[in-house]
């Protein structure tokens, strides 16, 4: 393995490649990342978009990190499926971080940086919107991490957080590994576009896509002024 470098935190082919004494353990690492975007609080500045749609396009080799699969199809489908269950658990985690906490945010007297009231009224936005709110923040990031602990903090309903968990889940990581695999093959054989050699075009088209929505919400939040 080099010697560490900082900038590698957020190169997504840093974690896909890495190895200790030539043991590859991408697979493991790319896992726990998506892990700790929603079960670690901190974990919202690892490279989860980006990373994924690169672990489509080197899903191969990270793959037979544990095992070899012939078949590219099932190559991809476990990987999705792998990942996807480590964001459910993430999201778990976050949950129960979020639910632990609630009760002391409820019982907290208001203070000029908090209010009680937005506690409730952020209840009442999950019990409307909760669904949307778990699927739509799975694909923005930084609010994939605090989606989870803010449902916990409001106690949204378990079974229905539970459900658009893993749909979410499911819908992330199938869709972005998906995407990176078959859009990779499909320029490589019909454009002869290798995407492994514009990695960081990649990631900043990627970035921009995932942050704009959030860019543009805030900027229409701002204060018209006449």
């Amino acid at each position: 393995m080099n010697s560490f470098d900082w900038k590698n935190l957020i190169d997504p082919l840093f974690y896909i490649h890495f190895d200790v004494n030539g043991i590859k353990l991408g697979i493991y690492i790319v896992l726990f990342i998506v892990f700790a975007e929603t079960g670690l609080f901190a974990g919202f500045f690892l490279p989860g978009d980006s990373l994924l749609f690169l672990a489509g396009i080197y899903n191969r080799e990270l793959i037979e990190n544990i095992l070899f699969i012939d078949s590219d199809f099932i190559n991809v489908v476990l990987l999705s499926t792998m990942v996807a269950f480590a964001g459910i658990l993430g999201n778990i985690v976050g949950y129960w971080f979020g639910s632990k906490s609630g009760y002391y945010l409820y019982n907290k007297k208001d203070t000029f940086w908090f209010k009680k009231k937005y506690l409730v009224q952020s209840k009442d936005f999950f019990e409307r919107h909760g669904g949307r709110a778990i699927i739509f923040a799975r694909f923005l990031p930084i609010f994939r991490t605090f989606a989870p602990i803010i449902a916990g903090i409001v106690t949204m309903d378990k079974k229905k957080f539970m459900f658009y968990n893993i749909v979410s889940s499911f819908l992330w990581s199938f869709t972005l590994i998906f995407a990176g695999h078959y859009l990779y093959g499909f320029l490589l054989d019909s454009y002869q576009i290798d995407l492994k050699e514009h990695i960081e075009v990649i990631v900043i088209v990627l970035v921009i896509i995932t942050l704009s929505p959030v860019i543009l919400k805030f900027a229409n939040k701002r204060p018209k002024i006449d």
